[in-house]
């Protein structure tokens, strides 16, 4: 099975990317599923965050976003049958790349793929769904009486975001880096509360916070 890495070198400035040959698949535990990709994102590889958790290896799997059927499935699986869609977030310590034909990985990395949405749509917007539904719904608790600042509100986490706040009845306040991006957002239904166009320059957190803390209540960035 061939796999793309992340060669790790002395040089800082030096990036190098290989395709790795593995010689078979793990074996398919009771609790484990087996998926054919069908696509897969390519996100940055937190190289500090390997270190603090003592991950560092030569070589680093790449494409950690996934999106794929499910081919097999453990005896004591029990949220996924085989021929269904699923999507997920591969766990760090897992050594296979997301960018190879077929992995095996514990049901609980992975969820039901919606149908309407597609394989790219599905493997690149996972990560920053995730990130955006744990900061709303699990540590901040956003509810309607809320008010939430998202910075670069025209990003792809910024999308997300600006939507699961609305969509929780929450007041958003953002900001943008370019009149394209303030236009973008400016389609959105329900519009914003407000917009605030910054350059990457004139862009000061201290700043913003004086203007918007007697009501700001959640902050994402």
């Amino acid at each position: 099975m061939k796999g793309l890495y992340w060669q790790q070198t002395s040089s800082a400035e030096e990036t190098n990317f290989v395709f790795l040959e593995k010689d078979n698949l793990p074996v398919l535990k009771d609790n484990h599923v087996k998926v054919q990709i069908k696509a897969c994102a390519l996100s940055r590889i937190d190289t500090k965050l390997l270190s603090e958790f003592k991950m560092e290896k030569e070589f680093l799997p790449v494409g950690r976003e996934i999106a794929g059927v499910v081919l097999e499935i453990g005896q004591k699986v029990s949220s996924f049958q085989v021929h269904d869609e699923v999507v997920g977030i591969l766990p760090l310590d897992l050594e296979e790349s997301g960018l190879c034909e077929v992995l095996v990985v514990h049901e609980h990395y992975l969820v039901h793929k919606l149908e309407k949405v597609s394989w790219l749509e599905a493997a690149g917007t996972i990560r920053d769904g995730v990130r955006a539904y744990t900061a709303l719904h699990y540590l901040s608790c956003v509810s309607p009486e809320k008010t939430v600042l998202i910075l670069d509100g025209a990003s792809p986490f910024g999308t997300i975001a600006i939507q699961l706040a609305q969509h929780r009845g929450a007041k958003v306040i953002s900001t943008v880096y370019s009149l394209e991006d303030k236009q973008y957002l400016e389609r959105f239904t329900p519009s914003l509360g407000e917009l605030y166009c910054l350059t990457l320059k004139k862009a000061n957190l201290e700043n913003i916070f004086e203007v918007f803390m007697r009501s700001l209540k959640i902050y994402l960035h």
